[in-house]
């Protein structure tokens, strides 16, 4: 599916029109959609084209993001993701549970705030780098590609910039609210975040070991659902529920998907006497 928005003069906002950039251009080539009747991606090779003189209103800006209403799928990047000797960054891929795809990242902070994204329940789609933002700032030329697009289950969207705290320059700043304006004219949240906290990542990148389907299999889920009917701590449920090395894989993977629950998984590292019980809303 392609589609394009071709520029156009947009009749201007006085709420805000002193805000935004005074000539903003979005450009999209990155987003897959979902098909609704049939269930298989389709291939939004967007060029998703709207320049802003003063400001966008909010029906134009909805066409624009009608583009990408459904779900979020693919791998759509502004650049491929490569590294090359002596550069300060690391470029990779990320398979993502969520999506069943790969995903890109361009440091290490990226991956981390990508391994939380996969963890969240109420994610359902996640796409890198999926459009540019080019603006003037009176006297550059200026462009801005976001780290992430997420879709969540209510079928809101967020972009999301991963920068920490004390990286964020006054040129990052001015960015992130030019990225922060637009996305609000289209209808989508907009989210910087920085360093995660360390002991939940250390127990997400533990989890996602285990992320893959391929860990769950029937008899050992049913008796593991069964042993962790109450709460008890996370080696004996495992043994209840038969040999070990056959049921800790399943039993980090129903943490992964928290259809188990882990008490203090934001508190302490996990461990053998970590208190497990069956989840109360089913998880994912």
């Amino acid at each position: 599916m392609t589609a394009v928005i071709q520029s156009r003069r947009l009749t201007a906002n006085p709420v805000v029109s002193a805000s935004l950039p005074a000539n903003l251009v979005v450009r999209g080539d990155a987003l897959g959609v979902l098909d609704g009747r049939t269930g298989r991606g389709k291939s939004c090779r967007a060029v998703r084209r709207a320049v802003v003189r003063g400001c966008c209103t909010r029906a134009s800006a909805a066409s624009a993001a009608g583009l990408c209403d459904g779900p979020v799928r693919g791998r759509g990047r502004r650049t491929a993701v490569s590294w090359a000797r002596g550069e300060r960054h690391f470029s990779g891929w990320y398979w993502a549970a969520t999506t069943g795809q790969h995903v890109g990242f361009e440091s290490w902070l990226e991956r981390d705030r990508l391994l939380l994204m996969d963890f969240d329940p109420e994610v359902v789609g996640i796409a890198s780098q999926p459009f540019w933002l080019h603006w003037h700032d009176g006297e550059r030329e200026r462009r801005h590609a976001p780290d992430y697009f997420v879709r969540r289950t209510d079928g809101s969207a967020v972009v999301v910039d991963v920068r920490a705290d004390e990286r964020i320059e006054p040129k990052d700043a001015e960015a992130f609210e030019v990225t922060r304006l637009a996305c609000g004219q289209a209808g989508w949240g907009f989210e910087r975040v920085g360093v995660p906290d360390a002991v939940l990542l250390a127990n997400v990148r533990w989890l996602s070991r285990y992320r893959h389907p391929r860990c769950l299999h029937g008899p050992v889920v049913n008796r593991l659902r069964a042993a962790l009917s109450a709460p008890v701590p996370l080696m004996i449920g495992a043994d209840a529920a038969g040999d070990r090395l056959e049921t800790l894989p399943g039993l980090f993977h129903l943490l992964w998907l928290q259809e188990v629950a882990a008490e203090g998984l934001a508190v302490e590292l996990l461990g053998p006497s970590t208190i497990v019980r069956l989840a109360d809303g089913g998880g994912r």
